[in-house]
């Protein structure tokens, strides 16, 4: 196969991507990054309405989305693309599907059918609200998950109502843990020889992501509450105002704590009769708070975290996005990376976030046009010249 591999990590699976919108896409994105043989399976042109899911595919989401993979089309409603999906399943590793849990079941391609034509195959399903239950049928979307997974509850300021995150974090944390899943189940399967059924869901991602708010409430019984840029139990962790901007202080335990006051000129605080303790800085964060930031407002955003770095106080500064990428240690960390297109124009992807010594991720193809490789695939899956007509002239691909 001349397609080329993004590593050689996980380079021996095949994956077949049936994915749509983000969390699927997601999933798929880490496998491809890695190596594995994607291949993007898209609903023939002819059979769209409108753009198609996920909008328009040049727009930079898509693009940063579908990087490392390849694309056929392939009807899976006409009996003619069902069958030619089954013998793709043969020689596969991985399915992955994001549709609503019951299309599965329409189309022919849940676990147990996909089973009976390899007892490898990994299915990789994820859905808004899970596979079976109350809510199976709702369509899932990431605000909807963030709003019942308890986030917009304890993000933004106290009183000012429920806040969503900036980014989509149910949908993009359900594909990550779906792509680790595939991969606990690929490993299991090196000792059973059989595959299994991967499901996640919109709702149980979110949920996961409470993390030790959710335990707070689990084991100790105490619900969480907007705190805005406060941290809720280290304290004092927020935002300050600085002469030109703003940064972060973070300082957590008595150690730290006394750092802080030191270093920003007011060493008085520490053996404050309200600020003694933790639960007490807790208590008087406020005014704490207050107190900080009329120091903070006198220098410069860089001066204060030149200070601080000195003392050994964790502090940063507050980005634009733009900012981010200008940063030396961002750049440093090569997480922006560039890739040439068919034209020879070059793109820039945001890369993987972790790296491994010898076998490193590369963005090493754009993202394909539609249906780009249906025939290259579909030959390389054993296929005949005059099968591959057939699909053709049948519009199942």
């Amino acid at each position: 196969m001349t397609f080329p591999r993004a590593s050689e990590a996980l380079s021996r699976f095949t994956v077949l991507d049936l994915t749509r919108v983000r969390s699927g896409p997601t999933c798929v994105r880490q496998l491809a990054d890695w190596g594995a043989n994607v291949i993007k399976i898209e609903t023939p042109a002819h059979l769209e309405k409108g753009e198609g899911p996920g909008g328009p595919r040049n727009n930079a989401d898509f693009q940063n989305l579908h990087r490392n993979k390849r694309s056929i089309t392939l009807d899976l409603k006409s009996p003619r693309g069902l069958a030619a999906f089954k013998r793709l399943v043969e020689k596969a590793d991985v399915v992955v599907e994001n549709f609503r849990p019951d299309v599965k079941d329409r189309l022919g391609i849940a676990y147990e059918d996909l089973k009976k034509v390899n007892k490898r195959i990994v299915l990789a399903s994820i859905s808004g609200f899970g596979q079976d239950g109350p809510y199976a049928g709702r369509p899932g979307f990431d605000q909807i998950a963030q709003g019942m997974g308890g986030l917009m509850s304890i993000t933004g300021e106290p009183g000012r109502g429920p806040m969503r995150v900036g980014i989509p974090v149910a949908d993009l944390c359900a594909g990550l843990f779906a792509a680790l899943g595939i991969q606990t189940a690929l490993l299991e399967r090196e000792v059973s020889g059989e595959g299994q059924w991967v499901n996640t869901s919109l709702l149980q991602a979110q949920i996961f992501m409470l993390d030790f708010q959710a335990a707070r409430w689990l084991q100790m019984g105490e619900v969480a509450k907007q705190a805005g840029n406060n941290h809720p139990t280290s304290i004092p962790t927020g935002v300050f105002k600085t002469k030109d901007g703003h940064i972060n202080i973070a300082s957590t335990g008595q150690v730290m704590w006394e750092r802080l006051c030191k270093s920003i000129g007011l060493p008085e605080l520490i053996d404050h009769p309200d600020y003694k303790t933790g639960a007490l800085r807790s208590k008087n964060r406020d005014a704490i708070n207050a107190a900080l930031e009329a120091k903070t407002i006198a220098r410069s955003s860089a001066e204060w975290i030149d200070l601080f770095e000195q003392a050994g106080v964790p502090s940063g500064p507050i980005y634009n996005i733009d900012q981010v990428f200008a940063d030396e240690q961002v750049k440093h960390l090569g997480i922006a990376q560039d890739a040439k297109k068919p034209n020879g124009e070059t793109q820039t992807f945001v890369g993987q976030p972790f790296a491994l010594s010898r076998t490193p991720s590369k963005i090493v193809a754009t993202p394909p046009e539609q249906g780009q490789h249906t025939d290259e695939v579909f030959k390389e899956f054993g296929f005949a010249d005059d099968e591959i007509a057939a699909l053709h002239a049948a519009k199942a691909v």
